[in-house]
């Protein structure tokens, strides 16, 4: 027989552990479209910055020309705030949702 006394800390540490892990991976990185920069330029940086590759930076160009923005990368908001910084010295306007 199960003792609900002992089971029931360990389903709250359980669930307060899967929130946190929920937390790390909400938020997106945005890019939105401009009329100043190059597709070049944005696919380098997507590149330089996000890590991704040629055809990956080259996908979300297109979107965020055709669509107005893109999230370009998903993740914890410490892990994209660099990034983001990066993204925005480089002359392109970005945001984290």
């Amino acid at each position: 027989m199960i003792d609900i006394r002992t089971s029931i800390p360990e389903l709250e540490e359980e669930e307060i552990v899967l929130e946190e892990l929920l937390d790390l991976e909400e938020h997106d990185l945005i890019v939105f479209n401009d009329d100043v920069n190059t597709f070049d330029h944005v696919i380098n940086i997507l590149i330089k910055v996000c890590k991704h590759t040629r055809e990956q930076a080259e996908q979300c160009t297109l979107i965020i020309h055709y669509k107005g923005k893109c999230a370009v990368k998903k993740g914890s908001f410490e892990e994209l705030k660099p990034m983001c910084e990066a993204i925005l010295d480089a002359g392109i306007q970005a945001t984290i949702n």
